[in-house]
């Protein structure tokens, strides 16, 4: 101590106001783009053309036009992103589903069952996803094409599983691999055959996993664009909400407003379902399950 200064009082201090500046800082720079966003998508086009680097608005400037265009169907001279979403939710919720029924059960066995090769299929998996999707792009027109599913929804989902099911197996065999072995033991003492002791002592300690991965599996689902590019752009009214609002940032003739609007509905699902799913995302089902 010196004059008084006390060197870690100081240094504790600095780091303190530094971590606030920080996480301000982030927020600031994250959040910025999805209230400017929103701030366009309910103001009127004439008054973003006069100001639009206005960054609040009064209430008598609220217009809910922009949405109403966007949601409309096109014979009613709207943009028809209800057809979209509902494509869209259909597409990514069946990924979601088929990707886990395939995926939980491999990962299982990864993580749990003895065989030949045991260790390499998991770098297997990874390597799978490590390839880019425009490799796969062409022979997969082509062959869907051919058995004639290119247009269909069924298609495009069929394609996702199958790009999304390798770093499912791959994430969720990690979770599995934390589970304590010995509750397994325990409920097979009692009883219990392997698939008994999977669905009442496996799955749900590792409903936080689960929930994360299908989160993750329906954001990729939700927001893929190149897939859907390929099979549905013959197909408007199998389109999905990547494939409208690419249509809606295409085109000179679409007002920013409607753009704006356009980009608020595709996000909307995606944070809904995040902070539905918050607590099961962050929560450590284990803990305290097995103590030494």
């Amino acid at each position: 101590m010196a004059g008084g200064w006390n060197r870690d009082a100081v240094e504790t201090r600095v780091f303190a106001v530094l971590r606030v500046v920080v996480i301000v800082g982030l927020l600031i720079v994250t959040l910025f783009p999805f209230y400017y966003m929103g701030l366009l998508s309910i103001r009127p086009l004439d008054r973003v053309l006069q100001d639009p680097g206005a960054l609040w608005v009064g209430l008598s400037e609220l217009d809910l036009g922009s949405y109403a265009a966007v949601l409309r169907s096109p014979d009613a001279g709207g943009q028809g992103f209800l057809l979209f979403m509902r494509n869209s939710a259909l597409v990514a919720l069946g990924t979601v589903a088929l990707t886990l029924l395939i995926a939980l059960p491999g990962a299982y066995a990864v993580s749990r069952l003895e065989f030949f090769g045991r260790r390499q299929i998991s770098v297997l998996f990874l390597a799978v996803y490590l390839f880019p999707a425009i490799l796969l792009a062409v022979p997969l027109f082509v062959f869907f094409t051919q058995i004639g599913l290119r247009g269909s929804l069924v298609g495009l989902l069929i394609v996702y599983v199958s790009q999304v099911v390798a770093v499912s197996i791959y994430m969720l065999r990690n979770y599995f691999d934390t589970v304590p072995v010995s509750l397994e033991e325990a409920a097979a003492i009692d009883g219990c055959s392997r698939l008994g002791v999977m669905r009442r002592i496996s799955l749900p300690l590792a409903l936080p996993a689960i929930m994360a991965n299908a989160l993750f599996v329906f954001m990729i689902a939700w927001n893929e664009f190149l897939f859907a590019l390929l099979f549905l752009v013959e197909a408007r009214d199998r389109w999905t909400v990547s494939l409208g609002l690419s249509q809606l940032a295409g085109s000179i003739e679409i007002p920013t407003t409607v753009l704006m609007a356009g980009s608020v509905i595709v996000t909307i699902p995606i944070i809904v379902i995040f902070f539905a799913t918050e607590k099961l995302l962050t929560e450590g089902l284990t803990a305290g399950a097995e103590k030494g």
